[in-house]
């Protein structure tokens, strides 16, 4: 064998460990839930069963703590899109001398621990509802309020991040065309900018919510005596974990997949309808070409 083809099978090789150690632990996972045994193990096998997915759906505190999580992260996305859209406009409408400053402010409360936020929030909120002389069941105290809140305040500089991207390719004389030709400045932004900015609201939503779905450093301090998935499963797996854990990974990767599979498949006949519409006006610039060049002299 040459050190060429050595040097191919050190790569496959590396590749396929790699690969291994990153999946290993999700199908150890999807089998334990699997197993007929009272703890998520794979060996010794004591047969095969799906128990676990109707436990896990009987079991309230957990359906609770999911449809919370829903609830906060449809929030985060209501709050923290249209904050990131309006911070990324700013930012490519502030002076070029100050957009690292604005951008440092905008993005620090990423560089935030996640702890620190929660704490803050609440200890805001809190003097805030103090000195409005709010009651205490009041949206001042409110976990499912402040929990959005929280997470907004480092969710909005993701989904800034994600509109800047996409600003960067905007062509700017598209609004002064439209200006000129007596368009309003909300016209221009409905009709023109969101347009082109599609793509980014559907992926910031995206983010927005997958991020609020998994956080725990911040709202196991904001979310106080309610719940979400996130805090119902670190207070499970303090008490020893349980092979309902394990069916409930297998449905989280399962519908995980399920969605990549249609995002890829909606976008390859995204583009498979854009390259025939290319191919269909290359052909009937041809033909206009050649109908051109036919013509007898004027």
């Amino acid at each position: 064998m040459t050190s060429t083809g050595i040097q191919r099978l050190m790569i496959a090789f590396y590749i396929l460990l790699f690969f291994l150690f990153l999946f290993a632990p999700l199908f150890m996972m999807g089998a334990a839930a699997f197993n007929d045994v009272n703890f998520p193990q794979v060996v010794p096998w004591q047969g095969f069963t799906f128990k676990w997915f109707p436990a896990l759906f009987d079991d309230e505190l957990m359906i609770e703590g999911f449809v919370n999580s829903i609830w906060i992260g449809l929030g985060v996305v209501c709050l923290s899109v249209p904050i990131g859209l309006a911070a990324a406009i700013v930012m490519t409408q502030v002076h070029r001398r100050l957009q690292p400053i604005y951008y440092t402010v905008v993005v620090s409360p990423v560089l935030m621990p996640g702890v620190i936020l929660g704490i803050s929030t609440l200890v805001f909120w809190d003097k805030l509802g103090t000195f409005m002389d709010a009651e205490y069941e009041s949206f001042y105290y409110s976990g499912m309020f402040l929990t959005i809140i929280g997470q907004s305040t480092f969710i909005s500089a993701y989904t800034m991040l994600i509109f800047l991207a996409r600003l960067q390719r905007f062509d700017r004389t598209q609004e002064e065309a439209a200006l000129d030709l007596g368009a309003t400045h909300v016209q221009v932004f409905w009709k023109i900018l969101i347009p082109f900015l599609r793509p980014a609201i559907f992926s910031a939503m995206g983010l927005a919510f997958l991020t609020s779905f998994e956080n725990y450093n911040t709202t196991v301090f904001t979310i106080q005596a309610e719940s979400t998935l996130t805090t119902v499963l670190a207070g499970k797996v303090r008490m020893g974990t349980q092979p309902d854990l394990a069916a409930l990974a297998v449905l989280i990767i399962a519908v995980t997949l399920v969605g990549a599979i249609a995002i890829e498949v909606a976008q390859r006949r995204e583009r498979r309808k854009a390259e025939a519409a290319r191919a269909e006006a290359k052909r009937l610039d041809n033909a206009t070409d050649m109908a051109m060049a036919g013509q007898p002299a004027q």
